[in-house]
């Protein structure tokens, strides 16, 4: 998703500024690599970084790093929202939402709840509901989302928080249930599925992304990259290809994303604490 995501972002860019936006590629320590290497770079609108939720997770998951995200990135624009889903192997009993917590707490540590990692969105978004739910399961950490789906249509583990988009062909073949979904309101294609607020009120938890630059980037740049990012995810095709990877557009100006950041810093941050979750 954030190599897609990157290059058809960058691609728009550069058609409609007129300057190559290359992708580069720093994977490692859950984004923080390439944090860092954004946050050093020159504040001149040419280096910037895809943001997601993983940077207002990490900010609490990693007791060190190299940088301060919230000083030394500054907001560009919000790009797309990406939901998750609560998933089951058919082999669970419970069909429902209610039936998986009563369930749960009949028989705590019972149930297996795989993750693509530690501090991943999707094991944030677990552990949340565990919170909330007042259940216990025994958190499966696998290192990608790959794994953890193979494990869960084998039946080796029994729960899973998945991207929607990741999941729907399973979903619709029967190989796995959905018994929610972390939006506020149901989804459209998954118009049958609860929103698990409606059990748990209060309960949200959304993949999203965006663009941040060097602090000190001069306000210009930003808004002239603000306003070309929310005309790239207005594009008819670009909306097409983000509902193609189950993702909903998010435009906003440079102050919204700074306050979504904010606010889903504090969020996870909360959960990260509660959970006592660490990195791989």
């Amino acid at each position: 998703m954030n190599d897609l995501l990157a290059r058809l972002i960058g691609s728009f860019l550069s058609e409609r500024l007129g300057q190559a936006f290359p992708v580069e590629n720093r994977p490692g320590a859950a984004s923080n690599i390439a944090t860092e290497t954004v946050a050093r770079a020159a504040p001149d609108g040419y280096t910037l970084l895809l943001v997601g939720s993983a940077n207002a997770i990490n900010t609490t998951l990693y007791g060190k790093l190299g940088f301060d995200f919230a000083r030394d990135i500054a907001p560009v624009a919000s790009l797309c929202s990406v939901p998750i889903a609560l998933l089951v192997n058919p082999a669970v009993s419970a069909r429902t939402l209610p039936e998986l917590i009563a369930y749960a707490k009949a028989n705590p540590g019972k149930l297996s709840m795989a993750s693509p990692g530690n501090g991943s969105p999707q094991h944030l978004a677990g552990e949340l509901f565990k919170m909330m739910a007042g259940i216990d399961m025994v958190h499966i950490p696998y290192r990608g989302g790959g794994p953890a789906m193979t494990d869960l249509l084998s039946g080796q583990v029994q729960v899973s928080f998945g991207s929607v988009a990741s999941s729907m062909q399973y979903i619709r073949g029967g190989q796995l249930r959905a018994l929610g979904v972390t939006t506020n309101t149901p989804l459209d294609v998954l118009p049958n599925v609860p929103a698990i607020a409606e059990i748990l009120p209060g309960y949200f938890a959304i993949g999203w992304y965006g663009l941040g630059a060097p602090a000190g980037t001069p306000g210009d740049i930003v808004a002239r990259l603000n306003e070309v990012s929310n005309a790239a995810i207005a594009d008819p095709r670009i909306k097409e290809r983000l509902v193609e990877l189950g993702a909903t557009p998010l435009p906003g100006s440079p102050a919204d994303f700074g306050r979504l950041i904010a606010d889903e810093t504090e969020r996870w941050g909360k959960v990260v604490r509660f959970s006592g979750a660490r990195p791989d």
